[in-house]
């Protein structure tokens, strides 16, 4: 009666973790593969199965910890993406500069009413763009000259 007892509460442990840890990682559990791991546990000695709970939860955080480092990684890589193209505001279309994080609508109609500019210092010399949305864009920005 106990051995039994002490499955079902193995069993129920186990699966109550990893659908919590599934939901908070956002990442899909085989609900068949939880059960079999907990089962497993439950055949075990009392001392074993506590072990094996240990590994359950752990392995359940090291995905929880994988998921996040994943979800980081390419919002990294989106920023980095974004960081790395620089846009000639000579030239850019209306769509490119509000690609830009920081520069919306308006900002983006002022630029392109305000062309041709010598170089993007005079963004905020004209005072298109303000002095603290200006240094946030400033390496993204480029003013090339048109050849004639």
């Amino acid at each position: 009666m106990k051995n039994c007892f002490t499955k079902s509460v193995v069993i129920a442990a186990a699966l109550m973790l990893s659908t919590s840890l599934a939901f908070a990682a956002e990442v899909k559990v085989n609900p068949a593969d939880a059960t079999g791991a907990a089962k497993g546990a439950a055949a075990k000695t009392k001392a074993g199965a506590k072990a094996a709970v240990a590994d359950t939860k752990a392995s359940a955080v090291a995905t929880k910890d994988a998921a996040k480092g994943t979800a980081k990684g390419a919002v990294a890589d989106t920023k980095n993406a974004a960081k790395s193209k620089i846009v000639d505001i000579n030239t850019a279309t209306d769509a490119e500069l509000k690609a830009i994080p920081g520069i919306g609508d308006s900002y983006a109609a002022k630029i392109i009413a305000g062309r041709p500019y010598a170089n993007k210092g005079q963004l905020k010399t004209r005072n298109v763009l303000p002095g603290p949305v200006y240094e946030k864009v400033k390496d993204q920005l480029v003013a090339k000259q048109v050849k004639k």
